[in-house]
């Protein structure tokens, strides 16, 4: 009797859970099947058919992009004419006679290579492109004509080696009538790069007669003003040449 009374207590709230739980089911999909048909046959759904290919019609052309690539083409094209025509009325470099170097010149580098031996040593040297420096406005020593004159500077890494052991490789700076040490090293080519090796001190700090020698030392293997005044205007007529190929590559990449 107990038993009976508690199914049918159990039953009494599991029946109108379940029946609350289909009729909300049919509710919902009442309103889904409404809120399709609406769509279907609303207006709503000829605003998107007519708006999403002009969508895609508008991002997949890209105008904006391609006046921009055509306006950068055009002034390209102008800086690349200037520069050939600044280039058509500079007069080769002559290589002045007893130069004593090989020079190895390959487009596309910024530098350059020169070889030469000297009583048993190899000598290289790699030329940089060279740095322009402005004169001193309030330099009294200068004349009026001089003051702000943009003259260059030429970077230079010379490298001294003998058959084996270690090398001296100089840091210099060639101006137009002498030749500055910025720094000397000792390269050994057993030393690993994970060792530091001792520089030496700074160059400028060496004995005054000790400078003097590395300076003659340089300039009887060959590096000395008559050489470097030649090579600053090389490599001002290869920073022309380099720098219109440059723009041509630019050109071929945007209009490619």
């Amino acid at each position: 009797m107990a038993l009976n009374q508690t199914i049918r207590r159990a039953a009494s709230r599991v029946v109108p859970l379940a029946i609350r739980a289909s009729a909300g089911s049919q509710r919902y999909h009442h309103h889904s099947s409404a809120l399709f048909a609406a769509v279907n046959r609303g207006p709503s759904r000829n605003i998107l058919q007519r708006s999403i290919p002009s969508f895609l019609h508008r991002y997949s052309t890209k105008p904006g992009s391609d006046a921009s690539n055509a306006s950068l083409l055009r002034v390209l094209d102008s800086e690349i004419k200037c520069a050939v025509e600044s280039q058509d009325g500079d007069e080769a470099e002559i290589v002045p006679k007893g130069f004593p170097f090989e020079i190895e010149d390959k487009p596309g580098q910024q530098t350059i290579t020169l070889t030469r031996t000297y009583e048993g040593e190899s000598i290289t040297v790699e030329v940089h492109m060279p740095d322009l420096v402005t004169g001193d406005e309030n330099d009294e020593d200068n004349d009026e004509e001089d003051e702000g004159e943009q003259k260059s500077s030429l970077p230079l890494v010379v490298r001294v080696s003998k058959k084996s052991g270690p090398s001296l490789e100089f840091g210099c700076t060639a101006y137009s009538d002498e030749i500055a040490i910025d720094s000397l090293t000792i390269k050994d080519p057993e030393t690993s790069e994970d060792q530091i090796a001792y520089e030496g001190p700074d160059f400028s700090d060496l004995d005054e007669n000790l400078q003097k020698a590395f300076h003659k030392y340089l300039e009887i293997r060959g590096v000395k003003p008559s050489v470097t005044n030649y090579l600053n205007g090389y490599m001002m007529e290869k920073d022309g040449r380099e720098y219109v190929t440059w723009l041509k590559n630019l050109h071929e990449f945007v209009k490619a």
